[in-house]
């Protein structure tokens, strides 16, 4: 070895030394990430457009950090450098690191993707199928986007038949989130809407943010007809994305799943057409096939035959009734005469027993209305004789009279009720007299 020479392990250990003397902070973006159970450290890349930095970082460190590494993430990591001797490789070593940038909208995003999946409001179960013939389409996007004319422009090559009904709404910036909220709204309360595309042209990463806001999710799940979303270029996939009834890649694709194709409308109704004929047909010939059967079997080939069984039964029971009625009368007679001769038997000793009754209850009332007679004449006889000698006829019969007012037919009491001049009538007991009073004369008592 020549003087002043290092061996290659001295001349990387020397590297070694001095490289991890410059600490700096690196913002870039993860790549070919190995996180694996049992290693002692995490090895990954930080890359930008032109150049890509091998990176490990020790394991409890990169625990504290708080987030899951993954690919395509920018973070922001803080270390050293280094050279590993023994692969004569060199790589950044961190120390710490924290989401930088879009980074942290992911990491956000993918917190809220696992709320929500956890709530269910992603599940295969709840998403809504898409009508096979909608008559009419809302569309919620912007209205001065390129989204909404290749909407109408796709509608309107598939499937013309349908009617868009558009509700223009703000898709970036602030307020987009109340404007999209709102229009979701709108459009699923507007009559006869049977499915809405909520679609938005290509953007970076924050531009689509919107799309991933809870208050858009459960917007979409709230609506109540099935939302199907086309939201920026094939890679971007948002919250919206993954809660709506459909998700297409863009806002065109979108357009192409809410809506049939014409030509395969036409198509499926040739095909139908046809298949209805071919089971008419086959119908047709199955119902006559049964007919040609039916119509040789018995009871159309030959009906008399099957009812002849029938016919000779009925011929006896006819027979058999007419049999059975004399002496069915004959019975009823004999039974009908003995009632009456029972009936006659018992009236006549009811009679016998209702007119002994009768000559008995008349001889008991005679007995006792003699006897009930006897008291009252004699209490009779006795009144009469009392009323006899209270007659007013028996008085005047003793030589008494009675003096009435002529003028009045009052009873005259006192010398004061009649004048000199009037006239009066006397009534003693054979007859009456009629006088005039010539004076009168009050007597002293």
């Amino acid at each position: 070895m020549s003087e002043g020479a290092l061996s290659v392990s001295e001349a990387l250990s020397l590297a070694k030394s001095a490289l991890e003397t410059i600490s700096v902070r690196v913002i870039g973006e993860v790549s070919e990430a190995t996180i694996k159970p049992g290693y002692k450290a995490v090895y990954f890349t930080l890359c930008d457009e032109r150049s890509a930095m091998p990176c490990m970082m020790w394991r409890d460190s990169y625990e504290q950090c708080g987030f899951e590494l993954r690919e395509g993430m920018l973070v922001e990591a803080s270390g050293t450098f280094t050279v590993y001797a023994q692969k004569g490789r060199m790589q950044f070593q961190v120390r710490s690191m924290a989401p930088a940038g879009e980074g942290v909208l992911r990491l956000q995003v993918a917190a809220l993707a696992r709320k929500l999946e956890a709530e269910g409001l992603m599940a295969r179960s709840i998403k809504r199928p898409l009508p096979p013939y909608p008559r009419r389409i809302g569309v919620v996007t912007s209205p001065r986007g390129k989204a909404v004319h290749d909407v109408l422009r796709t509608l309107k090559r598939r499937y013309p038949a349908a009617e868009v009904v558009i509700a223009g709404v703000q898709v970036e910036g602030d307020g987009a989130v109340e404007a999209i909220v709102e229009g979701l709204r709108r459009i699923g309360r507007e009559p006869g809407i049977d499915v809405v595309i909520l679609c938005r042209g290509g953007g970076s990463y924050e531009d689509l943010m919107p799309f991933n806001h809870e208050a858009v999710a459960r917007a979409i799940r709230a609506c109540p007809v099935p939302v199907v979303t086309g939201i920026g270029h094939e890679p971007d996939v948002s919250i919206a994305d993954m809660v709506a009834d459909v998700h297409a890649s863009t806002p065109t694709a979108a357009a192409e799943s809410a809506a049939p194709s014409a030509a395969e409308v036409l198509k499926r109704f040739d095909e139908m057409r046809r298949l209805l004929a071919r089971a008419l047909r086959h119908g047709i010939q199955r119902q006559r096939h049964r007919l040609e059967l039916l119509a040789h079997r018995r009871p159309f080939s030959d009906p008399v035959s099957v009812l002849s069984g029938w016919a000779q039964a009925v011929d006896e029971a006819a027979s058999r009734i007419v049999s059975a009625l004399p002496d069915a009368m004959r019975r009823e007679g004999e039974r009908l005469a003995s009632i009456r001769r029972s009936l006659a038997a018992e009236g006549r000793r009811l009679l016998d027993a209702s007119e002994s009754s009768v000559t008995l209850a008349a001889r008991d009332l005679r007995r006792a209305g003699g006897v009930l007679l006897e008291g009252h004449a004699q209490r009779t006889a006795v009144a009469a004789a009392r009323l006899d000698g209270l007659s007013p006829l028996k008085v005047l019969g003793r030589g008494y009279a009675v003096c009435y007012a002529e003028a009045t037919g009052r009873v005259v009491r006192s010398v004061a009720e009649v004048v000199a001049g009037d006239g009066v009538v006397v009534r003693v007991h054979d007859g009456r007299i009629s006088c005039t009073v010539r004076e009168t004369q009050e007597e002293q008592r």
